[in-house]
């Protein structure tokens, strides 16, 4: 599984940090000075699955994300939508288009490149053990992440750290 390895080289001989550095002065406030967000969270997250059972077996039974909804969409007569609990009041919900020939999962600027779940550390490290035991190749980046591939190619990564957090910095 090449495509989460850790890439040690790239990036060796480019230094943005004083670009870095810049955008953070000018953009990200004080957390006293920011306004609240006008948003109160991720309703759903919405994704395309080529087998409905398949996914439901991997997202219910593997990660024990409980389904919690299933019915038609209301934008395409024959498709599917269903939801999985992924926590904190967000949820993670599938369509299928049959009979569209859609194809594989595919990385493009603009679309998914991952999507990241936190988990309790000791969640995070039973559900890294049942991967193990599903024969489910995954990179392991740091203490806290793991990164491997969703039933139909989407880039899923778990991560023990705190929402809020990432790799003991406070994000939000």
């Amino acid at each position: 599984m090449t495509r989460f390895k850790a890439r040690t080289s790239h990036g060796n001989d480019v230094d943005r940090s004083e670009e870095w550095a810049a955008l953070r002065a000018k953009y990200i406030r004080d957390p006293e000075q920011r306004p609240p967000s006008s948003a109160r969270g991720v309703h759903h997250l919405a994704l395309l699955s080529s087998d409905i059972e398949r996914t439901i077996q991997f997202y219910q039974d593997l990660l024990e994300f409980p389904l919690t909804h299933l019915f038609e969409n209301r934008d395409y007569r024959g498709s599917t939508h269903f939801f999985f609990d992924i926590g904190n009041g967000n949820a993670l919900a599938y369509f299928d288009f049959p009979g569209l020939e859609l194809g594989p999962y595919a990385e493009v600027l603009g679309s998914l490149h991952h999507l990241a779940i936190s988990m309790e550390p000791h969640r995070w490290a039973a559900i890294k053990a049942k991967l193990d035991t599903a024969g489910i190749e995954y990179a392991h980046i740091g203490e806290t992440s793991i990164y491997f591939p969703g039933p139909d190619g989407e880039h899923l990564e778990l991560i023990a750290d705190p929402l809020g957090e990432m790799y003991g910095e406070t994000v939000l």
